[in-house]
């Protein structure tokens, strides 16, 4: 983890950050969706790419995450119902 930078390069690394490694899962945050799927579509030239600057079997699976849904809370009392959406029509 403390090598991402420079094991994924600049652009990547801007807009993804390792979150946790368990077992031999690294899990990595993006900052947009589409950095996500741009993640996944890249997963096995990482892979391949982990394999090669770490070793065998150290890195075998990239899990991606989006970025965070808003919350739409904005007090401590709530009330049961469709929320903000019912006013919108």
């Amino acid at each position: 983890m403390a090598e991402w930078p420079t094991l994924v390069g600049p652009e990547i690394s801007a807009h993804c950050t390792p979150e946790s490694f368990t077992d031999t899962t690294l899990h990595v945050r993006c900052d947009s969706t589409a950095w996500a799927t741009q993640l996944r579509l890249l997963s096995i030239s990482l892979l391949e790419k982990f394999r090669t600057e770490l070793g065998d079997g150290v890195v075998t699976k990239i899990q991606v995450l989006g970025p965070a849904a808003p919350s739409w809370r904005k007090g401590g009392r709530t009330v049961n119902g469709r929320g903000p959406r019912d006013t919108y029509g």
